[in-house]
This record gives C-alpha cells, structure tokens and sequence, in this order.
C-alpha cells in the first residue's frame, strides 16, 4: 500500500494512454498515482488472434525520451525493425506495453478505484483495497468498456443472453458451430467476423453502408520511400497517406481551437468505418455480406434471435447477435465517478 495520502496527480487506468501520462509526469517530477492492471483491458478484452489496425508508426507509446517505441522493444529482443506493411498482433502490443511499464512507469499500483468523489483539495479516490487518498487532479484513463454501444433495439437481447458487445469478448471460438448476426462495418465488425469464421461459427456481417471500406497497401514500409509525386498528393503520416491525416497527427493543438461542430464532424468523417488493408483477403468471399441493410427490430423466438432488416433480406435467423457498434463516450457512465463528477 502506498502511503502517499495527498498526490497533485491520480491516474485511472495504466493502458497506453495512463502508461503515456504518468512517463510524461514523471520525467516533468510531477507526483502521481497511477492504479490499474498494466494492459489489462488489452489482455482481457481483445480477441485473440486480433491484429492492430494501426501501422507499428502509429502504435507506439509515446515517451517523453521517445526511446521506448514498438521497434525500440523488438531491437531489446533482437527483432527486426518493421515498417507501415507490418501488422502488429494482438500479443505483440500487449508485451510491448508491459515492456513499457516496466521501465517508464514502474511505480503501477495494482488496485482498482472503486470511488471517485469531490474534495476541498480536488478529490477523493477510494481503492478496492479500503485506501482512500487525495488527489488534486484525476487523469481517467480507465479505457472504453464503460462506453460500449449497443443499439436499443438489441438491449432485450443482450439482457436474454442472445446479443453482446465485441468488448465483452476475448475469444471469439466460443461462437464456433454458431450462426452469428454481426452488425457494423469497421474493423471490430469485419475482423470479428472473419475470427469467427476461421474458427468455425458462421458469421453473418450486416452493416448499413452500401459497401465495405478497406484500407489501401502501403506503396513502402518507410515514407521516405515513395515518389515525390506521390508524397506530396497523399503525404504519409503514422494514420495513412492524405493532407487530412498529417494535419491531426502534426497539428493535434490546433483542433481545439475549431468551432464545436466542426470538430464533431471532422471526428465523424475523416476516418468512417473501414477494414485494414490486409483484412480483406481473409474477409471477402468468406461469409454472407448483407451491405446496406439496417436492424428494423429484433425478437427471440425458440431460444434463437430473428432479426427484421431493411434491405433485400428481410428476416435473419440466428444464434447470437454480436454488436460491433463501437463507443460513445459519456462520462456520467463512469460508475466509479460520484453523481456530479461527470460535469452533466
């Protein structure tokens, strides 16, 4: 137990995100806390098999040192480097976080916050191991299962056992011998889809939009080596090639500064729902791809869900309902935060 009762800083989570904050603070000698299992939604809640979206660029920690990369971990393995063509596996990021941890946040306190609460100094943070410690600021960075989405017309199925969330799985080969209704059309729709089937269910993907987004290859691993041309009609940036990108990867202070709506519709547009470029093979051609097809109503009939669509099919019959319908975040659904916290 720490016995630190006052800190200026509190970390919720040690994830990527409360790993990056507690490195920056610490090279800053700011004090802090940092509670949370190291990786441990990224353990617990991702498929296996998974593989990440992001290129290796865009998939390292940040440090304020900047010596603590993903190709700076395979270097302290004696792997090669990789570049914008490599997929990084599920396991391979999960290690590299703790590898992380290990030498720019060794401090991780391995309890949960369970309380959130207003105090005269800032707040007051309660532990699951009966701590209590004040904190001047509190940094949450306790990841996304809170803000998981399902739509409501799935609410009764979920509560029935017959529809969740893909964050409430890790291992997507439960569902084999399975038929599966998988609503969405990014990456956790098309690449739990495509888990399902190579370990035996029969995923059927049913998405509103009119046809599947994949990314586009890499013309190299490296930036630097593509064409002139091409480099200045689509620069590269670690979230792909196009001026778009480059200006929320190089400029991310200046965002803030747009108008309230802007914002909320450059978030809404400027990636959309989309597989990666090395999904596609494994994905098309595998199993059914209801495009343009929304969710009219859902009922359970005979232990099995019958799903109502608007579209050229009009009844699907399955086994379960897996939504991939993302995260909204809202705060007030932080359960841990004191009612008024949420700043609703």
């Amino acid at each position: 137990m720490n016995s630190i009762t006052e800190v200026p800083v509190a970390i919720v989570g040690a994830g990527p995100y409360g790993l990056s904050v507690a490195a920056h603070l610490r090279a800053l000698s700011v004090p802090a806390r940092i509670m949370g299992v190291p990786m441990g939604s990224w353990r617990a809640r991702m498929p296996v098999g998974m593989f990440l979206k992001s290129t290796p660029r865009a998939s390292s920690i940040a440090d304020p040192e900047r010596r603590f990369g993903l190709n700076d971990f395979r270097a302290a393995r004696n792997q090669p480097r990789v570049g914008d063509r490599y997929a990084v596996p599920l396991d391979e990021f999960v290690r590299y976080g703790e590898w992380y941890q290990q030498r720019c946040v060794p401090g991780v306190e391995r309890a949960a916050v369970i309380r959130v609460e207003g105090a005269p100094n800032g707040f007051r943070l309660h532990l699951d191991t009966g701590e209590a410690f004040t904190a001047r600021a509190v940094v949450m960075a306790s990841g996304f299962p809170s803000y998981a989405r399902v739509p409501v017309d799935l609410q009764p199925l979920v509560a029935a056992g017959l529809a969740s969330h893909t964050s409430d799985h890790a291992d997507l080969a439960k569902f084999a011998g399975q038929r599966v209704a998988v609503i969405g059309a990014g990456q956790s729709a098309l690449e739990s889809a495509t888990l399902m089937y190579e370990a035996g269910a029969e995923p059927v993907l049913v998405a509103r939009a009119e046809r599947l987004q994949f990314g586009e290859p890499p013309d190299s691993d490296r930036p630097g080596d593509r064409t002139w041309p091409a480099r200045i009609a689509h620069p590269g940036s670690p979230l792909g090639p196009g001026w778009s990108f480059v200006a929320f990867t190089r400029a991310p202070a200046a965002f803030r500064y747009l108008p309230d709506r802007t914002r909320a519709e450059l978030v809404r547009t400027v990636l959309g729902p989309s597989g990666a470029w090395w999904l596609r093979e494994r994905a098309l051609g595998r199993f059914p791809l209801l495009t343009g097809h929304r969710v009219a109503s859902a009922e359970e009939v005979d232990g099995r869900v019958r799903l109502r669509l608007r579209g050229t099919t009009d009844t699907l019959e399955v086994d379960q309902v897996l939504a991939a319908t993302g995260y909204r975040v809202d705060v007030e659904r932080l359960e841990m935060l004191d009612p008024g916290l949420g700043g609703g």
